[in-house]
């Protein structure tokens, strides 16, 4: 009991350090993780989280002004060992292990074309509903993409949405 209770701490510390490239876990996921293993609390994961383009920067708290009209929506990406790499490298489908502590898209994440201006967009968001619902964590793009009408869809390439949640 002593070591589960151990690895239990250790994984709160790792999970609430902060995460690589500007990322940053939300307030909303630190405080389900925390209460789901060591307070005793139910915590159900997400079986699909959505992709979201903001125009402003957000908070751990709320995302930025996210995308609106012009044909825009969150992408679904399902939570899986195929859909997100383990610890050695995108295209990995094996669970994560070692000691990096990090994940990143396995598929690429494509956006509809936009049938209007959209802005410039300057972070991305992962929320648990494809409209509304819980922030999950947000990151900064490394530079805003303008994306107008007529663009192709905004992706991100497999490996290309990275999150570390040790260091």
């Amino acid at each position: 009991m002593k070591t589960l209770r151990t690895l239990a701490l250790a994984l709160i510390l790792a999970l609430i350090a902060p995460l690589a490239s500007a990322a940053a876990m939300s307030d909303y996921l630190e405080n389900k993780l925390l209460d789901f293993l060591v307070r005793g609390q139910a915590f159900t994961p997400p079986a699909t989280v959505y992709y979201a383009l903001a125009t402003t920067t957000g908070s751990d708290s709320a995302c930025g002004t996210e995308v609106s009209g012009g044909s825009y929506a969150r992408v679904a990406v399902t939570s899986s060992l195929a859909n997100w790499a383990g610890t050695q490298a995108a295209g990995s489908t094996a669970a994560s292990s070692g000691t990096g502590g990090t994940t990143s898209n396995n598929t690429t994440v494509t956006f509809p074309a936009p049938t209007a201006n959209w802005g410039s967009v300057t972070e991305y968001c992962v929320f648990d509903a494809s409209t509304s619902g819980n922030l999950l964590w947000r990151t900064a793009l490394t530079t805003p993409k303008t994306i107008n009408n007529g663009d192709a869809g905004p992706s991100f390439a497999a490996g290309a949405a990275t999150f570390q949640i040790d260091n």
